[in-house]
């Protein structure tokens, strides 16, 4: 069952924001952070259910420019094909316009940090949240992700092509479908997902607002964002960084690039695991999660004893 509210004039951008949250919220908060053209609805209940299960508090929300969170459609016109020659003055808003969404979330929500958890996009977007804002970050999940260094994390050709060489879907029924062969390609193949699951997803995303140009206004921000390396080796907060050994729509040498650019990162690579969360590794990574947030609070109330 969703219980989602809506925050509203969050952050510098006063946006309206989707959230929801599950847990006690006395207990440590995980805010955790989706992808390119993914929604709050794309962290599996399962897994929501795994980490609350070990003593949090989870917040998950829409992005702007997804689900039922503002999105930017007086924007210009996205060109992705520029921006991949370098030429990103189209580009709407950057990670770091995303990562003060987050912070406006949790100064709306009155969290005063939070164990900050991302994926694929969202994990760049944790990132710059620990960068920018380094007072609101216990700590830093960064999964399927890499450093914006675009010599590491790269999609492999022929999952680039199958997943990003279509044409935006036009109804619900071809939403669906697509969804269903991007799994396909993307998810993990010692761990399958039921198809009908994903379907299902797909539905519910789609029912919950479908805008075909979001995803490449957020694709952009992304490329515009650029090389990140540097600034992360900068950090000084509790970090896991988690990847798996299949995904091909960010080679493990992202991960591996991320995780060797912040000090004292764990990083956990994954056998079998693609580009998705999978059932069969929710308690795996829920305990890795519940680990670094352990970390992340002794830390914390090490160097702030008033908390």
């Amino acid at each position: 069952m969703l219980n989602e509210r809506i925050a509203k004039n969050v952050g510098p951008a006063r946006l309206q924001l989707a959230w929801e949250e599950r847990g006690d919220p006395s207990h440590p908060t995980v805010l955790l952070v989706m992808g390119v053209a993914a929604q709050l609805v794309n962290w599996p209940l399962g897994f929501l259910e795994a980490l609350v299960a070990r003593g949090l508090h989870v917040v998950r929300f829409d992005n702007r420019d997804s689900g039922r969170s503002t999105h930017m459609r007086d924007a210009p016109p996205p060109d992705l094909a520029a921006a991949m020659k370098g030429d990103v003055s189209s580009a709407s808003y950057t990670l770091s316009d995303m990562a003060a969404d987050a912070v406006g979330l949790l100064d709306a929500l009155a969290i005063d940090s939070a164990h900050v958890v991302g994926a694929s996009m969202g994990g760049a977007i944790a990132q710059m949240m620990a960068i920018e804002h380094p007072t609101r970050v216990r700590s830093l999940t960064s999964m399927m992700c890499s450093t914006g260094d675009p010599s590491v994390g790269q999609t492999h050709p022929e999952t680039a092509r199958a997943v990003f060489g279509r044409p935006p879907a036009r109804t619900r029924e071809e939403f669906i479908a697509n969804a269903v062969r991007r799994f396909e390609v993307v998810g993990s193949p010692k761990y399958p997902v039921d198809p009908v699951v994903v379907a299902e997803i797909a539905a519910l995303a789609y029912e919950r607002d479908h805008d075909p140009v979001a995803p490449a206004r957020q694709g952009l921000a992304t490329l515009a964002s650029g090389n990140r390396t540097e600034r992360l080796r900068a950090l000084d907060v509790p970090t896991l960084v988690l990847h798996g050994l299949a995904d091909t729509v960010c080679d493990p040498s992202g991960g591996r690039a991320t995780a060797a650019a912040i000090p004292g990162a764990e990083l956990v690579l994954i056998d079998g695991m693609g580009h998705n969360l999978p059932p069969g590794l929710w308690d795996t990574i829920a305990d890795h999660i519940a680990a670094i947030v352990q970390k992340g609070e002794a830390q914390w109330l090490a160097v702030t004893p008033s908390a």
